[in-house]
């Protein structure tokens, strides 16, 4: 009986990494092997296998630094099933998805709300969730301007009271459902949505994605308008418009790290030799704060980093892997320490600014050669993998050097292996892996390296189920307290 029993969690805990893997790497995309029906397919069994075999995990993956596009969908199964949990697990799911809506991009949630009311899910738990969101938002009038088809949606499936007069949710409520009925607003955004139909002064007021539409509307001359609109711009809309602005302004420092990376691969080679050191500079400046206090601490670390053809991703995907890639590589040279790093790419370039997606993916070559002992006859405390685990010149030479060289140079595990996978492979239902005793993870923003670390040595088969269910936990209370915090916070600053 004890023997079932711990089979049963031994299959669960593989079962929700496998789970975690691909609620971190996948978007039901289409990736450099697999077509984008073949990555939604895909997803949908895994999420609906891990929703009835284990519902509280996966609700408790909502506390995981999964991507985006997953929190929605475990979101939006949850509120479609609950008449299948318990009310503590009601109540438990109610703080998860609050938590997880507050920390989702506003368009991601309103489109997520869209999808709540096509598919009829019209309980009352699921519009307190709702309206406590939409009254938790900074200003509304924004979005109403800015998403306003979304808080149309939202505010019809919950009802929202929208009163008359002057009050601003009564502003609201005119702007949604009785457009041009009041003269003017006092809501400065609405008031100029209302005159940039007539006035070309007042395009550059508005949010940039809104008034991109009413500047071509008045014949604007696109360079004209980048300036206009620069002061209202997000910093991902400065950094997307910087070539034709050329505003000193733009912060390229102040960028998430992968996202800077997938704008230094987006510029030409002519571009990026040029402006070298201000490109070197903020990349360096991005993984300094992404590594924060794991900075320094991980010793002698060698790594192994995918450029080859398939790190190209595809047309809708272009170019995360080698992103991803490139951000790992000045992440892992700060969490090592000082003057303890040393980064192989599979082309064998050793200009990482320069890099670009080509040839075949000689990963047992390239370990072969981190492996080896750095200055001073020292081996390395970690070696990290960064591929999609196409190991193919000559094919599956990586997992057997990790295999031989485990068993028979390193058995007592001096240097600690990992493999992070940046591609969902569909047809396995999991990222890739090189070999069996080397723990892998996915991920998706080079920022996530460490904790996704800390989940991958779950999977190398050291650590039981109990262990893994414990760090769950942990996951899950610390996620609902910096939520309690944040809340503790606005409250303080509004008194």
């Amino acid at each position: 009986m004890r023997t079932s029993e711990n089979s049963a969690d031994l299959v669960a805990a593989e079962d929700v990494l496998l789970f975690a893997n691909a609620a971190i790497t996948a978007t039901g995309q289409r990736e450099f092997r697999s077509g984008a029906l073949d990555q939604q397919l895909s997803l949908d069994f895994l999420h609906t296998y891990v929703r009835v075999n284990y519902r509280r995990l996966y609700a408790a993956s909502l506390a995981l630094d999964i991507n985006d596009h997953n929190a929605a969908r475990i979101v939006l199964g949850l509120l479609a099933t609950a008449g299948e949990a318990s009310a503590e697990e009601r109540r438990t799911e109610g703080w998860l998805i609050a938590a997880r809506l507050a920390r989702l991009p506003p368009q991601r949630v309103y489109r997520l709300f869209g999808e709540v009311r096509r598919a009829g899910i019209n309980n009352r738990r699921t519009r307190a969730i709702m309206r406590d969101w939409l009254a938790a938002r900074p200003d509304l009038g924004h979005d109403a301007v800015k998403y306003r088809s979304g808080v149309k949606t939202a505010a019809r499936h919950v009802h929202l009271r929208c009163p008359q007069g002057a009050e601003p949710l009564a502003e609201v409520g005119a702007f949604l459902f009785r457009p041009g009925k009041l003269p003017r607003y006092e809501h400065p955004l609405l008031d100029a949505w209302r005159r940039a139909h007539y006035e070309q002064g007042a395009v550059a007021e508005l949010p940039f994605t809104v008034a991109e539409g009413f500047a071509a509307r008045h014949g604007m001359k696109r360079e004209v308008f980048l300036k206009r609109a620069a002061p209202r711009m997000t910093r991902l809309e400065r950094l997307r418009t910087h070539a034709v602005t050329q505003r000193p302004d733009v912060d390229l420092a102040a960028m998430p790290l992968t996202r800077l990376a997938l704008y230094v691969l987006a510029l030409p080679f002519e571009q990026r030799a040029a402006r070298r050191t201000e490109l070197t500079g903020a990349l360096r400046t991005a993984a300094r704060r992404a590594a924060g206090k794991h900075a320094g601490s991980w010793g002698r670390v060698h790594a192994v980093l995918d450029d080859s053809f398939s790190s190209s991703g595809s047309g809708q995907k272009r170019r995360r892997p080698l992103a991803v890639a490139l951000a790992c590589h000045h992440l892992l040279e700060v969490l090592a320490a000082p003057g303890a790093y040393r980064g192989l790419w599979t082309s064998g370039r050793g200009d990482a600014l320069l890099v670009r997606p080509w040839g075949p993916t000689p990963l047992g070559m390239r370990v072969l050669d981190a492996l080896e002992p750095g200055p001073g006859g020292a081996e390395p405390d970690r070696l990290v993998i960064v591929s999609d685990g196409w190991d193919n010149a000559p094919a599956g030479l990586a997992g057997e050097v990790l295999r031989v060289w485990r068993a028979r140079l390193d058995p007592g595990r001096r240097t600690a292996v990992v493999h992070v996978n940046p591609v969902y492979d569909a047809d396995g239902f999991d990222v890739r892996r090189l070999a069996a005793g080397v723990p892998t993870a996915g991920i998706r923003d080079a920022e996530d390296l460490p904790a996704l670390v800390e989940i991958a040595r779950f999977a190398e088969g050291r650590t039981g189920a109990a262990e893994l269910h414990a760090y769950l936990d942990r996951r899950v209370a610390l996620f609902l307290g910096e939520k309690a915090t944040e809340n503790e916070t606005e409250k303080g600053a509004v008194a």
